[in-house]
C-alpha cells in the first residue's frame, strides 16, 4: 500500500475520533503509518471545551471541558484539596480503536495548578475516598489516580479479556496524562505499589516522556516465569530459624487437622454466601488458602510479629484458625471474593507471571499438585481462556537495563514479592534501588535508612522540579515527609489490602 493511500486512510480514521477525543499517538501508529502526524487528545478540542484552558475557571468546570471527561461526583475535604471522581472515554483497543470505547474511573485531587502532579496507578480498582501517595506528600501537589482497565466498574460488558493487557493500559494511562496536560503544566511524576508500582514501569516503557521520573514501590518483576528459584531462596533465608520453623509448622499442622478445621471454614463460607465454583472445590480453595500463609505472614507482617506464629503442638484449633484467617482470610478463595481480582490473575497467567516455592515441608498432607492449584488459572472462571506471553516481561527488564531515566525502586528486605526485583542496568540513567531493612510490602521511602531516605526524597523533590539537584540535597536533609493523616487512611487501607 502506498504512504498516499495510508495517510488517506488514516485521515478517515482519525476524524470521527477526533470528535470524540479519542486520538493519540498510539492511534495513529496502529494504522501502520508512523510518519502521519499524530493528534493527542488534548489538542483535539473543536468546539466548547476552551474553559479547560483556562486558568481562571473552576477547576470543576475545567475537568469536565476535557473531551471525553465526564465529573461524577465531588467530594469535600478538609485540607485545602478538592476531590473529584470522573470517568474517562477510553478505546477497548487502542490500536483498533473502531472496537468501541469504554468508561474508565480515574480521581483528581486537586492542590493548584501551579504545583507538580502525581500520576497513581494503584494496579487494581480505584479508591473512591480522597488519599495521597507518599510522592504527593512530598511533593504537595496534585494527584491523579486510575482504575487499572478490566476491574469494575472500568470494564466493557461484553468483556474481550485479550485487551486486559499491559500495552492496551500504559495507552490508557498515556490518554488520561495527555488531556490532562492542558491543565497542569508543572513536571508530572508517576507511582504505585505492588502491582501499581510495575504498572508505572510498564506505562514508562512505552510513552518514556509522559511524565518526568517514577518512584516504584515493592514492584516485583518476574523475567521468566518457569525459573523460580528465587523465591524458595527467600524464604529459606528470611527473619531467624525459629521463625521460618514455628511458620512451617504451624502450615503444616492446617493441613494435618485439615478434618477439623476445614468442616469450619466450609461452614463459616456457607453462612458467608460463599461459593466455589471457579477453584473448583472447598476442599481446594483451603488448601490454596494454607499455601498463603507464610507468604502473607512475610508480605505484611515483621520479624517482630514472628511471636504470634502459634505454636503447631500446642495450638488450639480455634488459635489456628484465627491465625488462618488472620493470613489468608476465611472467604479469600470463594468466587465472591475472587471475583474482584480477575483482572488480576488474568494477567498474572498472561503476562505478569506468578510465583512458585519450595512446600516440601508440607509432603503427605496435600491433596493437590502445588504448581496445578497455586496458579492464576486455578482463580480465574475457566470460559475466560489464558494463554502466558513469555515475552512480556523480558522486554520490560531489557528497556529497564538498556533505556530507563528517572527512576527510583523501593523494596523491603523481608516482603517475598522483592524476591524477583528489577534491576539496574548499564543503560539505566538516573536511576536507583533503595531497600528498606526489615521492610515488608507496605516499604516507603520514609521507612528506608535517615541517608537512603535523605537522597530518594531529594530526587523526588528535584524530578517534581521543585528544586534544582544541590538544593534538593540540602532541602532532603530536614524534609520530613508528612505523616498519613485522616486524608490519606483510604490509600493505606487499599494498598493493605492486595494481593
Amino acid at each position: 500500500m502506498s504512504t498516499t493511500l495510508r495517510r488517506l486512510l488514516v485521515a478517515v480514521l482519525l476524524i470521527p475520533l477526533l470528535a470524540l477525543g479519542l486520538a493519540s499517538p498510539a492511534l495513529a501508529r496502529s494504522t501502520g503509518a508512523p510518519d502521519v502526524p499524530a493528534v493527542d487528545a488534548p489538542a483535539v478540542d473543536a468546539v466548547g471545551s476552551a474553559t479547560a484552558d483556562n486558568p481562571s475557571a473552576d477547576i470543576k468546570d475545567r475537568l469536565a471541558a476535557i473531551p471525553g471527561m465526564t465529573v461524577t461526583e465531588e467530594k469535600p475535604t478538609t485540607t485545602g484539596h478538592r476531590y473529584f471522581l470522573l470517568t474517562y472515554t477510553q478505546p477497548i483497543d487502542h490500536f483498533r480503536p473502531w472496537l468501541g470505547t469504554f468508561q474508565q474511573r480515574l480521581s483528581v485531587l486537586h492542590r493548584g495548578d501551579d504545583r507538580p502532579t502525581v500520576f497513581y496507578t494503584n494496579g487494581y480498582t480505584l479508591g473512591t475516598n480522597p488519599s495521597r501517595t507518599e510522592p504527593t506528600r512530598l511533593t504537595d501537589g496534585n494527584q491523579v489516580s486510575i482504575e487499572y482497565r478490566y476491574f469494575t466498574p472500568s470494564r466493557p460488558e461484553p468483556a474481550d479479556w485479550t485487551k486486559a493487557g499491559i500495552r492496551q493500559a500504559a495507552a490508557d494511562s498515556h490518554r488520561i496524562i495527555t488531556a490532562l496536560k492542558r491543565i497542569y503544566h508543572r513536571d508530572w511524576l508517576s507511582t504505585g505499589a505492588s502491582k501499581g508500582g510495575m504498572s508505572s514501569v510498564y506505562h514508562r516503557r512505552f510513552y518514556p516522556d509522559d511524565v518526568t521520573a517514577t518512584i516504584a514501590y515493592v514492584a516485583p518483576n518476574d523475567v521468566d516465569n518457569r525459573e523460580d528459584s528465587a523465591y524458595s531462596a527467600f524464604f529459606r533465608n528470611v527473619g531467624t530459624p525459629e521463625c521460618r520453623a514455628a511458620l512451617n509448622a504451624a502450615q503444616r499442622e492446617l493441613l494435618v487437622r485439615r478434618d477439623r478445621l476445614e468442616a469450619r471454614y466450609v461452614a463459616d463460607n456457607a453462612a458467608a454466601g460463599s461459593t466455589f465454583t471457579t477453584v473448583g472445590s472447598a476442599d481446594r480453595a483451603y488448601e490454596a488458602g494454607v499455601l498463603d500463609v507464610v507468604w502473607a505472614f512475610w508480605q505484611y507482617s515483621t520479624e517482630a510479629d514472628c511471636a504470634t506464629v502459634p505454636a503447631a503442638a500446642t495450638a488450639t484449633d480455634d488459635q489456628l484458625y484465627a491465625w488462618f484467617d488472620a493470613q489468608s482470610g476465611i472467604t479469600g478463595n470463594s468466587d465472591q471474593s475472587l471475583a474482584k481480582y480477575t483482572a488480576y490473575y488474568y494477567q498474572a497467567g498472561t503476562e505478569l507471571g506468578s510465583p512458585g516455592f519450595d512446600v516440601s515441608h508440607l509432603k503427605g498432607v496435600q491433596h493437590y499438585d502445588f504448581k496445578e492449584l497455586y496458579s492464576p488459572r486455578s482463580y480465574v472462571p475457566k470460559n475466560i481462556p489464558m494463554r502466558f506471553d513469555p515475552s512480556a516481561m523480558s522486554d520490560i527488564d531489557r528497556w529497564v537495563k538498556r533505556s530507563a531515566e528517572r527512576i527510583i525502586f523501593v523494596y523491603g528486605q523481608n516482603d517475598p514479592w522483592g524476591a524477583e526485583p528489577f534491576h539496574l542496568g548499564r543503560g539505566s540513567e538516573d536511576s536507583y534501588v533503595y531497600t528498606v531493612p526489615g521492610g515488608n510490602h507496605g516499604s516507603n521511602i520514609g521507612k528506608l535508612t535517615a541517608d537512603d531516605s535523605a537522597a530518594a526524597t531529594a530526587k523526588v523533590l528535584e524530578w517534581a522540579g521543585l528544586a534544582d539537584p544541590a538544593t534538593a540535597r540540602s532541602l532532603a536533609q530536614s524534609h520530613r515527609i508528612p505523616p498519613f493523616g485522616e486524608l490519606d487512611a483510604e490509600g493505606l487501607r487499599l494498598e493493605r489490602h492486595r494481593p
